[in-house]
């Protein structure tokens, strides 16, 4: 079966990516994100209560639609990537990816053997991915690999992280990064910008692909021009209530989210 990751093969092709965030467990708005353009869903496992059963039903009712399922898990761990994968999701976004051998255990997580520690045991997968006996080079060579930075420690390892073989992208958790680094979130601070710099400039020796939060959504044009290909946006949540300010503020009317950058 011919067929690339459509998310990497625009990355490839120098275009950006974007991809709503689902953090509600619920089929219908996981199905309708997918459909609305988005090249990708951001199924988040670590700041959210969706199970793994939840996931699976979104990746059956994503089949056919633009977005490609991807699933943040909640630890970077062998068994946690194999349990998403084998629900069918078309790649693992790690998070803390914070030392080299993270960003190794990463890859070995979403790799069959002899090139990383992914089970055999695909059942669910290739009925999501039907293509025959051909599904672990399929695998192998299609599904996307994501680590977060988001500690000062793994900025001083860069380098060495970016240069992991199968790694894909390397997404700077600007918000946690800034924490990590005493900024208390701050996300103009000079040197978290630095440290941003740094990572954006590892990641493009190495081969891979930047990503970001798109935050705030004014600033994407920027983010490209930096270096930035694979970019997070906005939860359902946070679309409900870009949306309900759409209608509410023609009529002078506040709303709870008014604190909420958007």
């Amino acid at each position: 079966m011919s067929w690339s990751h459509p998310v990497l093969k625009q990355m490839q092709s120098g275009y950006p990516v974007i991809g709503a965030t689902i953090t509600v467990a619920n089929v219908d708005v996981a199905a309708q994100a997918a459909a609305m353009g988005f090249d990708f869903i951001w199924i988040e496992m670590e700041h959210s209560p969706i199970t793994l059963e939840s996931l699976r039903d979104m990746v059956l009712a994503t089949r056919g639609l633009k977005a490609m399922p991807l699933a943040r898990v909640p630890v970077n761990e062998i068994w946690q990537a194999k349990r998403v994968l084998d629900a069918g999701v078309s790649g693992v976004i790690f998070p803390f990816t914070s030392t080299p051998d993270l960003a190794r255990q990463a890859v070995a997580a979403c790799k069959y053997p002899p090139a990383g520690r992914r089970g055999s045991g695909a059942g669910l997968a290739r009925f999501r991915w039907p293509v025959g006996d051909d599904y672990y080079d399929f695998a192998d060579r299609n599904f996307l690999v994501v680590a977060v930075v988001e500690e000062a420690r793994a900025v001083e390892s860069i380098e060495e992280i970016a240069a992991t073989p199968g790694l894909d992208v390397i997404f700077i958790g600007t918000s946690d990064l800034s924490f990590s680094m005493g900024l208390r979130g701050k996300q103009d601070h000079p040197e978290l910008q630095r440290a941003i710099e740094r990572v954006v400039d590892a990641a493009k020796r190495h081969g891979k692909f930047a990503g970001r939060p798109a935050f705030p959504r004014e600033r994407i044009a920027d983010y490209v021009s930096q270096g930035f290909l694979f970019f997070q946006a906005d939860t359902d949540l946070g679309l409900m209530a870009t949306g309900a300010r759409a209608w509410l503020e023609p009529l002078g009317k506040s709303t709870p989210f008014d604190d909420i950058p958007l």
